[in-house]
């Protein structure tokens, strides 16, 4: 009994670290933010992540599918490359370094990949732009009225990597490259497997746009784009 109350315990700090982790970098949302930005449709392009755009099918990959996916026109990197781009972001504020924001980024991948799975609307809403969270909820709620039943297993996050940033008017982009070991399976109403395969790890990679004004006091990403990227 001792036992398992001390495991109890310690789970419960594990839990209290991880979210005050990702309240620090990727920051809460208090009731007295500024609207959310709208953006603007996309020009069709499949070039990579842009703000807004419409939601395409499921990406059935490997074995597997990913969260629904918004294809744009690539965000422009400045000739130096990423690097000189944070520097543009970090000049508005130096308190974002690519260390914390990977490290709330990484987390925040987890928690959308876990929330989508278990159709938690409730959980992805803080984290997601207004249009990227209306794409995932009629993702959700489509599975949800067909008796659907998805199963996402994170296995390992391979590597994340910020690939492309700038300055967009007010905000900061910053899109990061997700390399990730999945299980992944949505099953019928009768229990029978319809996309993916809950008994194979197949490797996923993905683009993520997040979003922020730095210099806003709302300490909030956004994310506002998602690719997936074959390999």
């Amino acid at each position: 009994m001792g036992s398992q109350y001390i495991d109890v315990v310690i789970f419960a700090l594990v839990a209290v670290f991880i979210g005050l982790r990702l309240r620090s970098v990727l920051g809460r949302r208090t009731g007295n933010e500024r609207p959310p930005r709208q953006f603007g449709p996309m020009n069709g392009s499949a070039g990579g992540p842009v703000s807004g755009g419409t939601v395409t099918p499921l990406r059935p990959g490997p074995g597997g599918f990913t969260p629904p996916v918004i294809e744009g026109k690539a965000v422009p990197v400045g000739g130096g490359g990423p690097g000189t781009e944070l520097a543009s972001i970090q000049a508005v504020d130096p308190s974002i370094t690519p260390e914390s924001f990977l490290a709330g980024a990484r987390g925040a991948f987890a928690m959308v990949l876990r929330a989508f799975a278990q159709g938690d609307e409730n959980a992805l809403r803080p984290l997601l732009s207004d249009e990227v969270f209306e794409n995932f909820a009629r993702v959700i709620r489509g599975r949800r009225d067909a008796g659907e039943v998805c199963s996402n297993q994170l296995v390992d996050l391979v590597s994340a990597e910020i690939v492309e940033a700038e300055m967009a008017g007010r905000d900061a982009h910053v899109t990061v490259r997700f390399v990730s070991q999945q299980v992944i399976a949505v099953k019928d109403a009768h229990g029978a497997v319809v996309e993916g395969d809950p008994s194979k790890t197949v490797q996923v990679t993905d683009l993520w746009t997040f979003a922020r004004d730095p210099r806003s006091r709302d300490p909030n990403w956004t994310l506002i784009a998602t690719r997936s990227q074959d390999e």
